[in-house]
């Protein structure tokens, strides 16, 4: 059987055991660098009272520490299902190479995981979003980008 397909099968374990146990949804995932798995995650909204605490996150979160960078660059994300956009965001900013996904957002949809609201507002124009914004305090802000902008030490990311 292909690795690949390894890599997934523990992926949806870890979905079925981690749910099971009550830890939350039924989704998992691990990440995967050289052909070694070197993170697994799994869903803790619930039991860590924490809405960010999806798979991806988890597993992202615990593949930066275990490798002590941010970058995870040649890495790649195995995951029960498609990628909420919290996560998809995540995916991006940790600069994994690709992603597998199992289940859709549609069959995520079927069982109570619909994401077509958060799709909509991540496109929405900001005035357009459920949840109003309001800009303040702009000028003080633009003070510390100034000041990051001259930062000899600063780590690009």
């Amino acid at each position: 059987m292909p690795d690949s397909l390894l890599f997934m099968q523990r992926a949806i374990a870890l979905s079925i055991e981690k749910m099971q146990q009550g830890c939350g949804g039924p989704f998992g995932a691990v990440i995967v660098k050289d052909g070694q798995v070197i993170a697994e995650g799994f869903n803790q909204v619930t039991s860590q009272n924490d809405p960010t605490a999806h798979a991806e996150i988890s597993a992202i979160r615990q593949a930066c520490q275990q490798l002590q960078t941010f970058d995870l660059h040649g890495c790649q994300l195995y995951t029960s299902c498609e990628p909420c956009p919290m996560c998809l965001s995540a995916i991006c900013w940790a600069r994994i190479d690709q992603v597998f996904y199992a289940n859709t957002r549609e069959d995520a949809a079927r069982i109570g995981f619909d994401d077509a609201f958060f799709y909509q507002q991540v496109c929405a124009p900001i005035e357009q979003r459920t949840i109003p914004f309001t800009q303040i305090g702009r000028d003080q802000a633009l003070n510390a980008f100034a000041q990051w902008q001259e930062k000899d030490d600063k780590v690009n990311y």
